[in-house]
């Protein structure tokens, strides 16, 4: 399953990317906390290998490529109630189950987006890509995730409430985005 347009492509990880995944969530760790957001992922080293590793048995994970090399990598999955941390969202409401009723609770879901640095689009493709898959999406980030923040609104995602993960007790800023 691989996307690709002039610039990037997206296929499955594999194990032999995890070295170089890992190097990307540790640029994205520094950018962050030169950001404003030290805590969403800095705080904890997050994400541990061994999680990156499950999701590429599971097939959830992608690498972002530009000319052959891996730039960014994300999560990606679909189907109905798929993110446990999804199933209680506060100061809010999901607009796709407002939208399609209990349908709406099957959605693709995109978690720790990350490129490198070496190029700007990277996110704005990934989200694209993932899009095209379910044209149904959430995505939670942190509050100090300025960046990621504007990334979802320039892209149609909405803003729909506060959701809380297992890592920490920051709350998550939940968005969604739907289309047929």
């Amino acid at each position: 399953m691989g996307t690709k347009d002039s610039n990037f492509s997206i296929r499955h990880s594999s194990q032999k990317d995890v070295g170089r995944i890992m190097e990307i969530y540790e640029y994205a760790r520094k950018f962050m906390a030169e950001n404003g957001n030290p805590r969403q992922w800095g705080m904890t080293g997050w994400p541990p290998e061994k999680l990156i590793r499950q999701d590429i048995e599971a097939q959830h994970s992608y690498v972002c490529e530009a000319d052959g090399r891996i730039v960014g990598t994300f999560y990606y999955n679909y189907g109905p109630h798929i993110e446990p941390s999804y199933e209680r969202i506060c100061g809010g409401a999901w607009t796709g189950v407002k939208k399609y009723g209990e349908s709406g609770n099957t959605y693709g879901v995109v978690h720790r987006i990350a490129g490198d640095g070496s190029v700007k689009g990277i996110g704005t493709f990934c989200l694209a890509w993932a899009f095209e898959q379910c044209h149904h999406l959430r995505i939670d980030t942190h509050p100090d995730n300025r960046v990621m923040q504007k990334l979802l609104l320039k892209q149609g995602f909405e803003r729909c409430g506060y959701i809380y993960v297992m890592e920490d007790r920051d709350p998550r800023i939940a968005f969604e985005k739907t289309g047929d």
